[in-house]
């Protein structure tokens, strides 16, 4: 039986009904967004919405969560037996994930789910639980390379989640209270970095097995990676890298007579950890982006130099704390509210046309650049999904063609998407870290990034769905 607050959700049910006693569905429906526009949804092909036994089955079954330290011990000395005991983990750990988060978007109030984008997304979930759900145990290479196979286009499909998701979500603002939406968009978020993680790590295993390079049982190297973690990130060294390509971006889009502040990075300059380095990136890229331009924009025409960017690194015995100062004038006033939203207030209007120019983000939520790109470097979007390519550079840091920084400056300063802030404190919660923001309106803001260095820290998973959606 439902429960009494889901008996708003009477519509589904009647789907229900007509689904079961086989009469057709109905073509399209029409339907409003808060901000005034109308769509309509053809819902002849999406999944069936009521939550047929074997979903309950899955959504019965305990998510297994692993840690940084786990991921890099099962890689270590890496085997045929344990790439096939990590495709069988995989196997089994993505429809169960998959499973709580289409439960998940079942207890949703109708108007919310038949939104044309949260329903695209719940088509997309559905499929790929009754894709993964329906792999055989795997037993062989072969079976482990048709597995990667289904991960890889399956990964690719998703790249759409992420924008449709935040369209969905600021169109339905006004018809669900804020808080709620942010609960639901930060758990739906925390669980697909959970499955990309898995998914990633175990094609990187599988495709170091297969490396000509490679000797089955070999210890991989310390200076390298193991799978999709860097087993020494040092924080300088991602600093800079960020910053200089922040620098870039910005000087080209301003132009190089607008003067950009200077980046100075002082503290525990040789703080290193292991982690996913495109997640750093993701963060920090995204924290220095602000800052550069809120910088460069309040000081433009000014006759002196733009202050600096404070950037101080921080070791301690558990963590390393990266703190990032600047002048930049602060966070409105007006802003504050929904600075770690994804449901914007007022400026919900704009950001849905910007997110209009992105469809696509890929596996580490990083922008691509839209129609061009995507089509005339189609093998990008296979690159971020395979995530392969380990070569070493220069200083044993890995940077390829997928990775988050090359995807950074594919999206012009002005093209603001309401995203960076919750979706940068999203990953930095995942691995048992924190994101915190001190604004001081008018002179500048205080970022404060802390990382646990030991990386024996769980995923900090998304919490189950109730077995009684519907």
């Amino acid at each position: 039986m439902p429960r009494l607050p889901l008996l708003q959700n009477a519509a589904p049910i009647r789907l229900m009904k007509i689904a079961r006693a086989g009469e057709p569905r109905v073509a399209a429906r029409c339907w409003t967004s808060s901000v005034g526009q109308t769509r309509y949804s053809h819902s002849h092909g999406s999944p069936k919405w009521r939550p047929v036994s074997v979903l309950d089955e899955w959504v019965a079954k305990e998510a297994r969560p692993i840690s940084l330290r786990q991921l890099m011990v099962f890689g270590r000395s890496l085997t045929e037996s344990r790439l096939i005991s990590s495709a069988n983990y995989v196997r089994t750990e993505l429809p169960t994930r998959i499973s709580h988060r289409i439960r998940d978007m079942q207890q949703l109030p109708y108007a919310v789910v038949t939104n044309p984008h949260i329903n695209e997304v719940y088509d997309l979930y559905y499929n790929a639980f009754d894709t993964f759900r329906k792999v055989r145990e795997i037993k062989t290479l072969d079976d482990n390379d048709r597995f990667c196979d289904t991960i890889r286009s399956t990964l690719k499909a998703h790249l759409t989640v992420i924008p449709k998701l935040a369209m969905g979500i600021l169109e339905c603002s006004g018809i669900k209270d804020a808080e709620d939406l942010d609960k639901f968009m930060n758990t739906i978020l925390r669980s697909r970095i959970s499955r990309r993680v898995i998914a990633e790590q175990h094609l990187a295993l599988t495709d170091t097995f297969h490396a000509p390079w490679f000797s089955p049982g070999a210890k991989l190297s310390e200076s390298e990676f193991i799978g999709e973690v860097f087993l020494k990130c040092v924080a300088r060294d991602v600093i800079a890298r960020c910053g200089a390509a922040t620098r870039e971006i910005l000087q080209r889009a301003y132009g190089p007579s607008t003067p950009l502040p200077e980046i100075r990075i002082d503290g525990h300059l040789d703080a290193s950890f292991p982690y996913i380095l495109s997640h750093l990136e993701y963060i920090v890229g995204e924290l220095l982006r602000n800052s550069v331009q809120a910088v460069a924009e309040k000081h433009r025409g000014s006759t002196k130099p733009p202050p600096p960017i404070e950037v101080t690194i921080c070791e301690s015995q558990q963590h390393v704390i990266i703190r990032i100062s600047d002048q930049g004038g602060g966070v409105p006033r007006d802003s504050l509210p929904y600075m770690w939203s994804f449901s914007k207030g007022p400026a919900s209007q704009q950001l849905l046309a910007n997110l209009g120019q992105v469809p696509k983000l890929a596996a580490t939520m990083q922008e691509l650049q839209v129609e061009k790109e995507d089509e005339d470097d189609e093998d990008d979007d296979d690159s971020d999904d395979k995530n392969c390519s380990k070569e070493k550079v220069d200083d044993g840091h890995k940077h390829h063609p997928g990775s988050s920084l090359a995807s950074l400056a594919s999206r012009p300063p002005n093209l603001r998407l309401g995203m960076g802030l919750p979706l940068s404190r999203v990953y930095a919660e995942y691995w048992a870290g924190s994101l915190a923001l001190h604004s001081l309106e008018g002179y500048g803001v205080d970022a404060f990034l802390q990382i646990s260095k030991l990386g024996n820290k769980n995923e900090q998973l998304a919490t189950r769905a109730t077995m009684d959606a519907v």
